[in-house]
């Protein structure tokens, strides 16, 4: 059966080898842990920085996502309590048309996650097969030959060997180690999808369908990073911990220098540049648009009647002498 992996793991491969070579070229043990761990975070820099683009159309569909709230607020009040096949494939298809109308996608904040899930899975094949590799005698697809793999497998950090699991290692240090990372992982992430609810949420959608996920999202992925952490290496949860990172990082910036409108971030924003003098001052209106907002004077119709009535005077009554 073909390896469906191997271009990922290749590419991986070559990544990963290039970083540790550089660190070792700059003085550094090529079997300690360290040097392994930070040919980790290079190889997270480098998947990061390559899904920059993803992450900025990202941020384009979720905003669009907020801006097609009302209108899906008013298109689910359409057809409230229709249970009929007819009445839901019209709401599909009519949500369907909005989305597309408005550029967005309900799930767009998984977009960057789902992209990972390959590259993440490549990480922890290359890993597994780098620690066997003094059993089976075998190196990885790619760059990583025999030697780079049994170097990697005799590794550790602190006295935790970057290919044991929390489930799998008795050593105290690996235990201690991974509880660490994996309460830092799932910090990290709680943080980052705090930061969207709490300061990048305009209040008028705050009780829409698409922040109502956002708010099961701030509980789901922590627990999740939490329970599959402890099955994980420690090499791959270094992987993991970085890329945390660097969304908490990423989404800070954005929300500071982008915000969604009508948000708390937005408010700070204009604050930061009106101490500034920076920022922006609507345009006075000229005078000729002042006349034209002006309303005017609304000339009431003479009815027909009125228009032919004569208005000839009355005769004055002659006196008696």
């Amino acid at each position: 059966m073909p390896d469906l992996l191997w271009p990922i793991k290749w590419v991986i491969e070559f990544i990963l080898v290039a970083f540790h070579q550089l660190f070792t070229i700059l003085g550094m043990d090529p079997s300690a842990g360290i040097t392994w761990v930070l040919a980790i975070i290079g190889l997270t820099i480098v998947v990061r920085a390559a899904l920059i683009p993803i992450f900025v159309k990202q941020i384009k569909s979720q905003r669009n996502m907020l801006t097609a709230q009302p209108e899906l607020k008013k298109l689910q009040a359409k057809y409230k309590g229709k249970t009929d096949r007819d009445s839901r494939e019209k709401f599909a298809k009519e949500q369907m048309e909005l989305y597309k109308r408005t550029g967005s996608n309900p799930l767009s904040s998984c977009l960057p996650l789902l992209i990972q899930m390959p590259i993440f899975s490549g990480l922890f094949f290359v890993l597994n097969d780098a620690q066997h590799s003094i059993t089976t005698g075998k190196g990885g697809v790619g760059l990583m030959n025999l030697q780079l793999a049994q170097q990697f497998a005799s590794s550790d950090l602190f006295g935790a060997p970057l290919k044991a699991t929390f489930l799998s290692s008795d050593l105290l240090e690996v235990k201690i180690l991974a509880a660490v990372m994996i309460i830092a992982m799932t910090v990290s992430q709680f943080i980052t999808q705090r930061q969207i609810i709490a300061k990048n949420q305009n209040p008028d959608v705050a009780t829409s369908q698409y922040m109502q996920t956002q708010k099961i999202m701030l509980y789901v992925f922590p627990l999740i990073f939490a329970v599959s952490g402890i099955s994980f290496p420690l090499g791959v949860m270094f992987y993991w911990l970085a890329s945390n990172f660097w969304t908490m990082g990423q989404q800070f910036l954005v929300i500071r220098n982008m915000p969604t409108p009508g948000s708390e971030a937005h408010k700070a924003r204009e604050a930061r540049l009106a101490k500034r003098g920076k920022l922006p001052v609507a345009a006075e209106p000229t005078p000729e648009e002042i006349e034209e907002a002006k309303p005017r004077q609304r000339t009431q119709p003479v009815g027909k009647a009125r228009a032919k009535a004569p208005t000839t005077a009355k005769k004055p009554t002659p006196r008696k002498k």
